[in-house]
């Protein structure tokens, strides 16, 4: 009786909502308090469950910055879609590479399967549509995640990274996944090697991690390629490679030519001496949920 009070009054306060809310939560991990941001459209439907994408700032960052970094808040409105940015410790996540959050030793893999269950459970939160996108850290942190809390995850996208080449986590079962990348990044090699800024490491090239998930897949190593032209007239232009399998999940790669360490179409990047050429020709955060809402995961448990 007390859990279904609980719903009906969760299910009344998200629908009695006037207005999208962004508010901060917390919810205690290992002793430490762990803190987020959350973004609730309005939603009308009592019934109605809700995806939710956990959206993971750069090194340097927070939970408040990536909501506007990767302003998803527009697309989450008419899609109806519950967002969350999380705050790394000392703005970084511990994605295995010697990060400020690994050097404390912190088991983020732990908070972000615990936020998930969080949201679930106080936010009416459809357990098998939960998606993770990330940028640059919160990037390698997404692939992590996929890697070794799959059943809690639908699909992921990652941009300015990939995954290092020794931390010990593979991909093991299948996942949509979709990575973005500039040719010019300064900070993550395009081609892979070295990182030798922040948390450095030695990452896969682009090209590489595709192949990892196109083997995990199982899908067709003949991919369909359509060029996106420089219509921003930035010097950037896209080129997007899509590989399948038969039951339709998909490994999808957005290769930025000429562009930098950014997530495309944001406000809201770095001085170019930084992060190198922005792009704007590509809306990042509508193409990703126009990715993430094709899958959901049935096996997720709750």
């Amino acid at each position: 009786m007390r859990s279904i009070c609980i719903f009906l009054i969760l299910s009344v306060t998200l629908c009695a909502n006037a207005q999208p809310e962004q508010k901060k939560g917390s919810i205690t991990v290992d002793g430490m308090e762990r803190t987020f941001v959350t973004y609730v459209p309005v939603i009308n439907d009592i019934n109605y469950k809700p995806a939710i994408v956990i959206s993971l700032h750069g090194g340097f960052g927070d939970g408040k910055q990536m909501m506007q970094y990767a302003d998803f808040k527009p697309v989450a409105d008419h899609e109806k879609f519950i967002i969350v940015c999380p705050d790394g410790i000392r703005k970084s996540w511990n994605d295995g590479r010697v990060t400020k959050a690994n050097k404390k030793g912190v088991d983020d893999v732990k908070f972000l399967d615990e936020l998930i269950t969080y949201m679930i459970k106080n936010y009416h939160v459809d357990a098998s549509r939960v998606y993770v996108t990330g940028m640059s850290n919160g990037g390698f942190m997404a692939s992590r995640l996929a890697c070794e809390i799959p059943k809690r995850i639908a699909a992921i996208a990652v941009v300015g990274a990939s995954m290092d080449r020794y931390v010990d986590y593979q991909p093991q079962h299948p996942m949509p996944v979709m990575y973005i990348q500039g040719t010019a990044d300064p900070l993550v090699p395009f081609g892979g090697g070295d990182i030798t800024m922040g948390a450095k490491g030695i990452v896969y090239s682009h090209k590489q991690v595709l192949e990892k998930w196109i083997a995990a897949d199982s899908c067709n190593t003949s991919p369909v390629v359509t060029t996106l032209p420089d219509n921003a007239h930035d010097g950037t232009s896209l080129t997007k490679e899509e590989y399948s399998n038969s039951n339709g999940l998909k490994v999808i790669s957005y290769t930025i030519n000429n562009g930098g360490h950014v997530w495309p179409d944001s406000k809201r990047n770095l001085p170019r001496f930084i992060t190198g050429t922005p792009c704007n020709n590509l809306n990042t955060c509508q193409v990703i949920w126009d990715f993430f809402k094709n899958y959901s995961n049935a096996n997720a448990p709750n």
